[in-house]
């Protein structure tokens, strides 16, 4: 097994997200103990933003892109081939003012290249990363599961999806701004959550 285990959150080692996604690549390896783990920190190793330069850089053919340009489409290169190469994905995804981090967007523009992790067909769009398995560990100051606030689990569900990596389950941690006592409850549920998942 190949785990890529992506953090997305800004902060350090106070993250939920980062600790409980630890926790469950931990469980991971306790049952695999011969997996092989890359882990990609989004925040300590930025990915540029999608801008019109490294657009045209994408859109120029390979033996036509000046020096920037390869560097530039190097480093989505970089990212493609984790996830091409990743069996299992572990994401932090920590809800910022309703939706994801900058850091994970950039990722999620970056590993979006048609023909390379999607294609269009005769019948519509048709994602190449099949045979996935995707954890995303969503962690939230306050209560929005199930509710019409919660735009992070439908957009990365739908993601994931359309790049074709559809066994998708998400692990909730909410509530961790609402005192000692609901952080608590969160961090015990998140990890119950995790051996449930493990264990079905």
């Amino acid at each position: 097994m190949k785990i890529l285990h992506i953090n997305s959150s800004v902060r350090a080692a106070a993250s939920h997200s980062k600790h409980i996604t630890q926790t469950l690549v931990d469980a991971l390896r306790t049952s695999h103990p011969d997996a092989q783990l890359t882990v990609r920190d989004l925040a300590q190793n930025p990915h540029p933003v999608l801008d019109e330069t490294a657009l045209q850089a994408l859109f120029t053919p390979a033996d036509q892109r000046t020096a920037e340009q390869q560097a530039r489409v190097a480093l989505d290169d970089a990212l493609i081939a984790e996830i091409q190469s990743a069996d299992t994905v572990v994401l932090g995804a920590p809800m910022y003012n309703f939706g994801i981090s900058v850091q994970l967007k950039n990722w999620v523009d970056a590993i979006s290249r048609a023909g390379v992790t999607f294609r269009y067909g005769q019948h519509g769009p048709e994602g190449l990363l099949t045979g996935k398995k995707v954890y995303v560990v969503l962690t939230r100051g306050g209560m929005y599961k199930n509710t019409a606030n919660d735009s992070q689990m439908p957009y990365l569900k739908s993601f994931f999806g359309f790049l074709g990596m559809t066994d998708i389950h998400f692990v909730y941690a909410e509530g961790l701004a609402m005192g000692p006592d609901a952080e608590a409850a969160a961090l015990a549920g998140a990890t119950q959550q995790i051996h449930a998942l493990l264990a079905a």
